[in-house]
């Protein structure tokens, strides 16, 4: 297995930690309690042999600034960041008490979980562009939206019962004025401007298609 390389505080400031949720290249994240309220967080912790360096600590806030600008309930909360006198660099954000689509999507292939319907398909991808449309109005481009940056989780509120979370922008892009408006131009075309019915400022080409029409089939069967 590999060796960890952040190791588990015992506390972070009145947040008491209970256990490690994942951990990844460049940090990990633990579960905590607020006392004595007793509320729980979540809490990512920037790998020491990183947070030395500026220019990965500055991404690594950027998360927070992003997060905070779009200001979506699709997208985590995050409550606090900083660095301790010890130099530990961390971020305190909401607990999410669910399931990644990545860990969904395995579950339905192996057979430990029902197929998601064409209409949970249609409304877990109406959630995302719901996301994706507020942040590129506030100027914020995620780079790396994937099945593990997706967690689902309950929501007796929102039709079918499942709320989509977007995390981690600690890629993200933050666009200035005129590349809001370039970034908006291209994705409103004229219905003129298209190619076989595809849309001008995106590929017609059968690879770069392809994948979106597997995933598709699969949740749809």
């Amino acid at each position: 297995a590999r060796k960890s390389l952040t190791v588990t505080p015992e506390r972070l400031g009145p947040y008491r930690v209970e256990r490690k949720l994942g951990e990844g290249g460049m940090g990990a994240v633990f579960e905590a309690v607020q006392e004595p309220i007793g509320r729980r967080v979540a809490v990512k912790i920037l790998h020491a042999k990183y947070a030395q360096e500026p220019q990965i600590t500055a991404r690594f806030f950027n998360e927070a600034r992003a997060v905070n600008l779009i200001d979506h309930p699709g997208v985590v909360r995050i409550f606090d960041f900083g660095d301790l006198p010890d130099k530990t660099v961390y971020i305190l954000m909401e607990f999410l008490d669910g399931e990644t689509l990545f860990s969904r999507l395995a579950a339905i292939r192996e057979g430990r979980a029902p197929r998601i319907t064409l209409m949970q398909a249609a409304r877990f991808t109406q959630q995302i562009a719901s996301i994706m449309s507020r942040a590129h109005e506030k100027g914020v481009v995620h780079r790396d939206i994937k099945p593990d940056n997706i967690i689902l989780v309950k929501d007796p509120g929102m039709p079918g019962g499942e709320r989509l979370k977007l995390l981690d922008f600690g890629l993200a892009k933050f666009l200035d004025s005129a590349e809001r408006r370039t970034t908006a131009t291209a994705s409103c075309p004229s219905p003129k401007s298209t190619t076989n019915g595809v849309p001008s400022g995106t590929s017609s080409s059968p690879s770069t298609m392809q994948p979106l029409r597997d995933r598709l089939r699969m949740v749809a069967s």
